[in-house]
C-alpha cells in the first residue's frame, strides 16, 4: 500500500488500482502472498484502506467516461478529411495534365498527409505513447506499395518496366476513406471496453467479454473497408484489390489500436516485416535477371501468373495483421490497457 499510495489516492474504484497493479506487474500468486484469492481482491482492500478526500472532488469521473462531448464532433470531423482530400486530389488530376497536374498532385498528397496526422492526433487513435519513428517509415512503404507496387510488380515479372505504369488509385483512395470507420470502430471499442471494466467483477471476467468484443470491431471494419474497396473500384474503373488494401487496412488499424493503448513496439517490428516481405519480393523478381539466377524469381512470379500481383501484398499484409491480432487478443483484453493514463507506469 505504500509503494501505490499514489495509485490508490487517485483511483475512483478498485478496478482503477486492479488495472494499475497489473501494469506494474502484480499477478495473482502476488495478490496470494497477501491472502487474496486475485489481484482485484486485493485491490479492493487497497481501495478500502486508503483514505481519499472526497470533499475536494465531490463527484470524481470514472474511468473510462467523457466529462465533456464539445471535442468529440472535431474529431469526428477530422476522421473524414483525409478520405475527402484524397477524392478531391484524383478529381483534380483527372481533368488536368501537365505541370498543372504534378503541382495538384504534390499538393494533395501533402494535404493529405497533414489531414491524417491531424485525424490521428485527436480522438480514439491518439498515442497515448512516444511511437516508434521506424513504425511510420514503414507505414509510409506499404501504402506506397499500394499505389504503385502491384504496377511495379506486375511489369517487372513482365520483363519491364519499359515505361510509366498508372497507379492504382482506387485502394489508396479506399484506405484514406477507410480512417472514418477506423476511428469510430476504435471509439466503439473503447468506449464498451471501458464500461465493462467498470461494470466487471473481476480481471479474467473482462478479459473473457474484451476479447469478443476486440473480434466484432475487427470483423465490422473489415465490412465497412470492403465496402469501400468495392465502391472505389467500380467509381474508378479498377480492380478491386481486395486482397492487397484490405488486409493492409487491417493491419493499419490493429497497428494503430495498440499504439493507441500504449503498445507501441510490436506494431513498429510487424508494420517493418511486412514492409521487408514485399520489398524482398520486388527484390527477387530483379535479382532473377543476374545469369545464374533465374530460380530467386520463380516464386514471386508463379504465384503473380497464377493469381495476379495482388498476392504479395496479400500474404505479407495479412500474415502481420494475423499476428498483430493475436497479439491485440491478448493485450487489450487487459484491464491495464484500458486504465487512465495517470494511473499506469
Amino acid at each position: 500500500m505504500h509503494r501505490h499510495r499514489e495509485l490508490c489516492e487517485r483511483a475512483v474504484d478498485p478496478l482503477e488500482i486492479a488495472a494499475g497493479l497489473e501494469a506494474h506487474g502484480v499477478t495473482d500468486r502476488t495478490a496470494a502472498r497477501f491472502r487474496h484469492r486475485d489481484v482485484f481482491s486485493l485491490a479492493e482492500e487497497m481501495y478500502a484502506r486508503v483514505p481519499r478526500d472526497t470533499e475536494a472532488e465531490p463527484e470524481a469521473p470514472r474511468a473510462g467516461t467523457d466529462t465533456s462531448r464539445g471535442p468529440r464532433p472535431l474529431w469526428a470531423v477530422l476522421a473524414l478529411l483525409p478520405g475527402v482530400l484524397c477524392a478531391l486530389t484524383l478529381v483534380g488530376l483527372h481533368f488536368t495534365g501537365g505541370r498543372p497536374r504534378l503541382a495538384i498532385g504534390a499538393a494533395g498528397a501533402l494535404a493529405v498527409s497533414v489531414a491524417l496526422r491531424a485525424a490521428l492526433r485527436r480522438g480514439p487513435l491518439r498515442a497515448t505513447a512516444h511511437t516508434v519513428p521506424a513504425a511510420r517509415v514503414w507505414t509510409c512503404w506499404l501504402l506506397a506499395y499500394a499505389l504503385l507496387g502491384d504496377g511495379l510488380l506486375s511489369a517487372a515479372v513482365a520483363g519491364g518496366p519499359d515505361a510509366a505504369w498508372a497507379p492504382a488509385t482506387a485502394p489508396f483512395l479506399a484506405l484514406a476513406l477507410a480512417v472514418a470507420p477506423a476511428t469510430w470502430c476504435a471509439r466503439l471499442f473503447t468506449a464498451v471496453a471501458r464500461r465493462r471494466l467498470a461494470s466487471s467483477r473481476g480481471l479474467d471476467e473482462f478479459a473473457a467479454s474484451a476479447r469478443p468484443l476486440l473480434l466484432a470491431v475487427f470483423v465490422l471494419f473489415l465490412c465497412a473497408l470492403c465496402t469501400l474497396i468495392g465502391v472505389t473500384g467500380a467509381v474508378l474503373g479498377q480492380g478491386a484489390a481486395y486482397a492487397g488494401a484490405g488486409t493492409l487496412g487491417a493491419l493499419l488499424l490493429l497497428a494503430r489500436l495498440l499504439t493507441a493503448h500504449g503498445r507501441t513496439h510490436a506494431p513498429a517490428v510487424v508494420l517493418g516485416a511486412a514492409a521487408a516481405a514485399e520489398a524482398l519480393a520486388l527484390a527477387t523478381v530483379f535479382a532473377g535477371r543476374v545469369p545464374g539466377c533465374g530460380f530467386l524469381a520463380v516464386p514471386v512470379e508463379s504465384a503473380v501468373q497464377a493469381w495476379g500481383p495482388g498476392t504479395v501484398p496479400g500474404l505479407a499484409c495479412g500474415a502481420a495483421a494475423l499476428t498483430l491480432l493475436v497479439h491485440a487478443a491478448r493485450t487489450l483484453t487487459r484491464a491495464s490497457a484500458h486504465a487512465p493514463t495517470d494511473a499506469t507506469p
